[in-house]
């Protein structure tokens, strides 16, 4: 199980334009050097809830490093990171959004699996609040006032990332209208990006099609060979007739 597996990772709201300002400095091709102190001035005077005021530079030094998921990612990640970079490249800027989704899940897991649990709420129910998020999210990590910290963060930052919307009733969301993803490989990286959130990186086709961490977008039905075709990182494992797996490359 990689380190990232066992972090928490989110410890304050994400805005979507600082995803997106990062992402079109490394598509400009600008050194990881210089792509740091644009952000370090860029975030010191952005607020977490969106705005412009004075921050202290551990809070926003924290932002850096999830940014990072796109201009600094770790080895393993590299190749997954690129991908995303050709498909960023020939899409436009307001559909990135699945993009920094993706890339997020792979690096911080936690964010995945925070994802994961509100899909679950919303197939059971048509709105959710925190205290079930947070419930359940303990229940898989423990509970520790550190996760339901990182937790509210993570869905504060899906609130700001309007994929959450908020209901007249504090704590409580509804969810934002689903993002159709017709592009084969954006939902090929999505699926990846499952498989690098997962410890043991593979799982079932149908388990990743319907993957509830995945519940502010609408995936097309894909088969598991098209998928594997689609994506040079991952490979179909066929077990009897039905039953599909997909797995990560040079995993054991």
């Amino acid at each position: 199980m990689s380190k990232r597996h066992e972090k928490l990772g989110i410890k304050q709201t994400i805005q979507k334009e600082w995803m997106d300002r990062a992402l079109r400095m490394v598509l400009a091709g600008m050194t990881e050097k210089d792509i740091r102190e644009n952000l370090d001035q860029y975030l010191s005077t952005q607020k977490q809830s969106g705005g412009i005021g004075e921050r202290g530079q551990k809070t926003y030094g924290m932002a850096i490093g999830i940014l990072a998921s796109w201009f600094a990612p770790e080895n393993d990640l590299r190749r997954f990171r690129d991908e995303a970079l050709k498909i960023a490249s020939v899409i436009p800027e307001e559909e990135w959004l699945p993009l920094h989704w993706a890339v997020i899940s792979a690096a911080y897991p936690f964010w995945f699996n925070v994802a994961k649990q509100v899909g679950r709420l919303f197939n059971l129910q048509e709105s959710v609040t925190q205290v079930q998020i947070f419930n359940r999210v303990k229940e898989q990590y423990g509970d520790r006032e550190t996760v339901a910290r990182n937790a509210r963060y993570t869905v504060r930052s899906f609130v700001a990332w309007d994929v959450l919307q908020e209901s007249a009733n504090k704590g409580c969301y509804k969810k934002a209208p689903s993002m159709q993803i017709h592009d084969r490989k954006l939902a090929a990286l999505l699926i990846e990006s499952a498989l690098h959130a997962t410890p043991e990186g593979k799982l079932p086709v149908t388990t990743l099609l319907k993957n509830p961490a995945f519940f502010p977008f609408e995936l097309p039905m894909l088969s598991g060979d098209s998928l594997s075709k689609t994506s040079g990182n991952i490979e179909l494992i066929r077990h009897g007739l039905n039953d599909e797996i997909l797995m990560l490359k040079n995993q054991s």
